[in-house]
C-alpha cells in the first residue's frame, strides 16, 4: 500500500477544545479560555462565523495575545466553540433520555414523551447546530464528529424504543425503530432548518407537529407491516 494511500486513511483526532488548542499553564489560564469560548460563542450566536479575534478578545475580556497562545487560528477557536456544543447536546441527550424511560411504562408512553423531549434539546440547540453542519461540509475535523454524532442520538432514540420492542408489530424490532427515529430526526429538523441553508419550511405549529408525530411514529412502530 503507497504512502499516500496510508496517509489518506490516516484517522482523524477526535474534535474536543483540548485536539484544537494548546493547554492552559495556571488556573487564570483556563478562566481565560472558558472567557474566549463563551464569547466566540456569543458572536457566533449573533452572526455566524463573521466576527473578528478582536471582536473575541472586547468580548470575552481577553487580550489578543492570550487567545493566540491557546488557538493558532479563528478557525481552532470555532472548532472549539463547536466541540462544547456537540459535548453538551451528548450530555443533553443522555440526560433527557434517562428522564424519558424512568417516566415510561408503555410504548404508547414512551414515544410522545421522547419526542417531545428530544425536539426540545433539538430546538434548544439548533443555532449552533445550523453552524456545526455549514462548517461540516467544507472542514473534515468537524465533519466526522458531526457523523459520530449522529449515529449516536439515532442509535440512542433506537434503543430507548427498543425497550418495549414486544408491543411492536412485525418481525424487524430493529429496523423499525432505527427508521421511527429517522423520521422524527427528519421531521423536526426540516421544522428547525437544519439542513442544508436553502432549505424553506413551512410554518407549522410546533406542539401540534411533536403530538402528531408521537401519534405517527407509535401506530407505525405497533403495525405489523
Amino acid at each position: 500500500m503507497s504512502t499516500a494511500v496510508k496517509k489518506k486513511r490516516k484517522k482523524q483526532p477526535q474534535l474536543s477544545v483540548e485536539t484544537v488548542s494548546r493547554r492552559p499553564q495556571q488556573n487564570r489560564s483556563q478562566a481565560s479560555l472558558e472567557r474566549m469560548l463563551a464569547a466566540a460563542r456569543e458572536l457566533m450566536l449573533e452572526r455566524g462565523e463573521d466576527f473578528t479575534l478582536q471582536e473575541v478578545s472586547r468580548t470575552g475580556d481577553v487580550s489578543i495575545g492570550s487567545i493566540y497562545l491557546r488557538f493558532e487560528s479563528k478557525d481552532n477557536l470555532v472548532r472549539a466553540v463547536i466541540a462544547n456544543t456537540l459535548e453538551e447536546i451528548a450530555r443533553d441527550e443522555e440526560a433527557m433520555l434517562d428522564a424519558v424511560r424512568a417516566g415510561a411504562t408503555s410504548l404508547a408512553t414512551l414515544m410522545p414523551a421522547y419526542v417531545d423531549a428530544y425536539a426540545e434539546v433539538l430546538r434548544g440547540n439548533a443555532p449552533l447546530l445550523r453552524l456545526a453542519r455549514e462548517r461540516a461540509a467544507t472542514d473534515s475535523l468537524v465533519a466526522e464528529p458531526g457523523k459520530r454524532s449522529a449515529m449516536r442520538s439515532a442509535a440512542a432514540g433506537a434503543a430507548a424504543m427498543l425497550d418495549y420492542r414486544g408491543e411492536f408489530g412485525g418481525d424487524d424490532h430493529e429496523t423499525k425503530a432505527t427508521s421511527a427515529y429517522h423520521v422524527i430526526f427528519a421531521t423536526l429538523a426540516r421544522q428547525l432548518s437544519l439542513g442544508s441553508p436553502s432549505e424553506s419550511t413551512q410554518s407549522y405549529d410546533w406542539e401540534l407537529l411533536k403530538r402528531e408525530l408521537g401519534r405517527m411514529c407509535l401506530a407505525y412502530l405497533k403495525s405489523d407491516n
